[in-house]
């Protein structure tokens, strides 16, 4: 396919991906849904699962498929734009994030973080162990600890794009029970992403994969946080206002320049490009880089201008690329729907439950600690992402593969309308 052809067929896909998205989204609105849980069920509807089902040939068409290959010749440009608006959106969380209330409810963030990595694990951990020594679930070159690890990984996973997205719907910004989430999600699945490093190295038989990963991971948060944030903050007005008076304030230097934006938008990319490159996933860096900005106007200068272009535009192409290239189709044994339910389970007391007795152990109030609990259950695509990763070194089975893309579709599902039920409005209003 030439490049012009590759260009055209862009163009029609974002048309088509949009357009779909609004239309699930008007449905799913009045569901009680966020528009993210919209655009993760149209990515998943414009794949196999059920746009190639029904008509193959329209779906051959937009989304091309090279079965020599097995890849799909959108891959080349869809994949970089997709993880474009992912990095993006997590820069913007990470500009939203409020230490001031982690570290005033420290003792919560870190019980609700323990807890939604700790108990999962051990949940995912024995269903490892079970599925390996009782049936197909796990190919035979998968070890037993390698099962155990990548199980336990996955059921330790945040819906963490996801997660902030339905936060921003709710307007929990800000707020104890929204930044405590966040946060906790955030470290959870750090602490993921490290597991399947081991999982990966042991897999390839190299342990310096995981040792890179983990300690690269560390290295890159200290550098960012005790180097990189002072730094910003005490040349602001230059860098980001073009603005040589030392004495001058920030805010009294209008909206940050043009050079500003791209400053920022460049340490964003060394950031997704950094935790990329050790084995994190971009949006960590990114995370943190966002993280690191200066408070106050070039915050708030960058968020409204970068935040339309990637909500409207880029993270729905996210969706879509992971939807292609899921199958949901392949439970067909009254067996397999049983274990099904087996993960879901765990999956719900490993995560909702888990986390709601930290946060209430911690001293939260009972309503904001379901909130919590219900917000860390959601599994979203950053589960997709993890296990098609699985799925694509042979870690696990397709059937696995299949009742884990289940389970993250239903844990998501179910966070916003469970969260509306269980805590009303007028009880997440604080905003510290």
């Amino acid at each position: 396919m030439n490049n012009l052809h590759l260009a055209v067929q862009f163009f029609l896909q974002i048309a088509v991906i949009l357009l779909a998205c609004r239309v699930v989204g008007l449905i799913a609105r009045r569901l009680g849904q966020p528009q993210v849980v919209a655009e993760m069920i149209t990515g998943v509807l414009l794949g196999p699962s059920l746009f190639c089902w029904l008509l193959p040939e329209w779906q051959q068409a937009l989304f091309p498929w090279d079965p020599k290959q097995g890849t799909r010749d959108t891959q080349s440009y869809l994949f970089p734009a997709s993880q474009l608006g992912l990095a993006l959106y997590m820069f913007i969380v990470g500009m939203e994030f409020r230490m001031d209330i982690i570290r005033s409810r420290f003792k919560a963030s870190l019980a609700v973080s323990a807890a939604g990595m700790i108990a999962p694990f051990v949940l995912g951990g024995l269903l490892g162990w079970y599925f390996h020594r009782q049936n197909s679930l796990f190919p035979e070159k998968t070890k037993l600890y390698e099962a155990v690890l990548f199980l336990g990984a996955s059921m330790c996973i945040t819906a963490f794009p996801m997660l902030a997205r339905i936060i921003h719907f709710k307007g929990l910004n800000g707020t104890t029970m929204g930044t405590v989430a966040i946060g906790a999600g955030a470290i959870d699945d750090a602490t993921a992403w490290c597991l399947l490093a081991v999982v990966l190295a042991s897999f390839d038989g190299n342990l310096a994969y995981a040792l890179k990963n983990i300690g690269g991971g560390l290295a890159y948060v200290t550098f960012v946080l005790l180097v990189v944030r002072p730094l910003l903050e005490r040349f602001q007005t230059i860098l980001f206002f073009g603005n040589s008076e030392r004495g001058s304030e920030p805010e009294a230097a209008g909206q940050i320049s043009e050079s500003g934006l791209v400053i920022a938008l460049a340490l964003m990319a060394l950031g997704a490009w950094f935790t990329d490159l050790i084995g994190l996933h971009a949006v960590f860096g990114a995370f943190i880089m966002g993280a690191a900005l200066p408070r106050g106007a070039v915050v708030r200068d960058t968020i409204n201008r970068i935040q339309p272009l990637a909500v409207a535009l880029l993270l729905p192409l996210f969706f879509t690329f992971s939807g292609l290239n899921t199958r949901i189709g392949l439970l067909n044994s009254s067996y397999l729907w049983l274990m099904c339910g087996l993960v879901m389970i765990a999956a719900v007391l490993g995560k909702g439950v888990a986390c709601w007795w930290a946060a209430r152990a911690s001293g939260l109030p009972h309503r904001e600690a379901l909130g919590i609990g219900t917000l860390m259950n959601a599994r979203g695509l950053m589960e997709l992402i993890i296990i098609n990763i699985g799925l694509q070194r042979g870690v696990i089975s397709e059937e696995l593969f299949a009742i884990l893309v289940i389970m993250a579709v239903l844990t998501t599902l179910m966070a916003s309308p469970l969260f509306d039920w269980l805590v009303p409005d007028q009880s997440v209003a604080d905003s510290d």
